[in-house]
């Protein structure tokens, strides 16, 4: 039975290039008019030196023979493809039915023989992968193109992300997370390690800074906000009198705890600082108040609209920067390139570190993926119409398959001699 006739559910064999094709049909073509050409050749030498002696009959004996050579190595050769002259002699047309053993042995084969570790490592460490690759890199133009498209992709993949999936992840992922994970260790911690570095002296500078600076710029802001609560019934100059000198005095002590940094004002700072990184550590009514802030703040719809808000400004930023060929990004992107091929084409540690990377994910995914790499074979020929197969393999080798026609009809005819030579010698 046929392979079309037992594969109801086969598929026809996706074809290539159309002009790539009709010049291996032509070479096919030539060439089995080359390989005919010799065996009618022969036969016609045959029937022309028929029952002749001496020489001619030597000529008879290697035509006879180049004929059986020629005809046996048609029949071989074509059995591959079809019956031959149509007749369903056994065991020929041996693709279009075997072609699904076939495809199953081409996968063992391609898994035993390519598809294995050692061989894998050995072809990725003598193909020197990273050291060629900084090389390649080292090219100005190739530097450029991988700046390029690693821009235009990043710029594709901003443009992919919408504000519902922001919000999503906030909402989904990121929130529930953050209600689940305490808040008062890592507070506690991070103040603890701020205060033992002195790191909030310089937010408490910069704070006091610009308050005097705000409060010698606002003086009229400053007044009003005293005149607020001032008596009603205090006369209007005496207030006047009171907030201008409140006005100064408050500058003159900000002033005073900015310029020393042992003022007590900031001692007690400090003070209470370290005290509530204490509390936040080990005091349960201060974790307790801290993480019912934190649930407020988490589930107050400010914080998806800031998310979002946040995130459109930063795709904005990058966005334009990734479009501008001398944006910041770009440039960086640049340098990071430049650097890194100068280190894979001369750093020969790094060389053998990407190396074996490389080798090591090659590896995994051969073991965790290769018999459904290899299984794809399999598959795919399985889907294909049988005899449309056995055409397209054909129009592929069939070409070099017509030279073991040829030498057929030589090696035949000069076997053939050999064997009249033999017998005028021995009779």
């Amino acid at each position: 039975m046929s392979s079309r006739a037992s594969s109801p559910a086969s598929v026809p064999v996706v074809g290539g290039d159309l002009a790539a094709d009709e010049q291996r049909r032509s070479a096919l073509r030539r060439m089995r008019t080359v390989a005919t050409g010799l065996l009618v050749l022969a036969a016609v030498v045959y029937v022309l030196t028929l029952d002749r002696g001496g020489a001619l009959g030597f000529v008879n004996a290697a035509a006879e023979a180049s004929m059986v050579g020629a005809i046996a190595d048609w029949f071989a050769v074509t059995a591959l493809f079809r019956h031959p002259l149509g007749l369903p002699v056994p065991h020929t047309a041996l693709i279009p039915r075997k072609k699904d053993e076939l495809g199953r042995g081409l996968q063992e084969f391609v898994g035993e023989n390519f598809l294995q570790e050692a061989i894998i490592r050995e072809r990725l460490d003598a193909a020197h992968v990273a050291r060629r690759f900084g090389v390649w890199l080292s090219e100005p133009a190739h530097a450029q193109r991988v700046v390029d498209e690693v821009a235009e992709v990043a710029a594709i993949a901003l443009t992919k992300v919408r504000d519902d999936h922001v919000e999503s992840l906030v909402r989904e992922a990121l929130r529930p997370r953050f209600h689940e994970e305490p808040i008062s260790p890592l507070l506690g911690s991070l103040l603890e390690e701020a205060l033992r570095d002195d790191l909030h002296k310089g937010l408490v500078d910069l704070a006091l800074d610009e308050m005097h600076g705000w409060l010698l710029d606002n003086p009229d802001t400053v007044a009003d906000v005293l005149g607020e609560r001032a008596p009603w019934w205090a006369p209007t100059r005496v207030n006047e009198a009171v907030i201008t000198r409140l006005h100064v005095e408050l500058v003159r002590w900000v002033a005073d705890i900015r310029d020393d940094p042992r003022h007590r004002a900031r001692l007690a700072l400090d003070s209470v600082l370290v005290q509530l990184a204490q509390d936040l550590l080990h005091e349960p009514e201060t974790q307790a108040r801290a993480e019912r802030l934190k649930d407020r703040l988490l589930d107050n719809p400010a914080v998806i609209r800031s998310a979002i808000s946040l995130w459109d400004a930063l795709r904005r930023a990058l966005t334009a920067s990734l479009a501008d060929p001398q944006g910041a990004v770009r440039r960086r992107l640049g340098t990071e390139v430049d650097a890194l091929a100068a280190r894979l084409s001369t750093d020969e540690a790094l060389q053998a570190r990407v190396d074996g990377h490389a080798a090591d994910a090659a590896v995994f995914v051969v073991e965790r993926y290769g018999d459904d790499l290899t299984a794809v074979i399999t598959h795919t020929i399985e889907q294909w119409d049988g005899q449309e197969a056995s055409e397209r393999i054909e129009l592929h080798v069939g070409r070099d398959l017509q030279f073991i026609r040829i030498n057929g009809t030589v090696v035949g005819g000069l076997v053939g001699l050999l064997i009249h030579a033999v017998s005028v010698l021995i009779s």
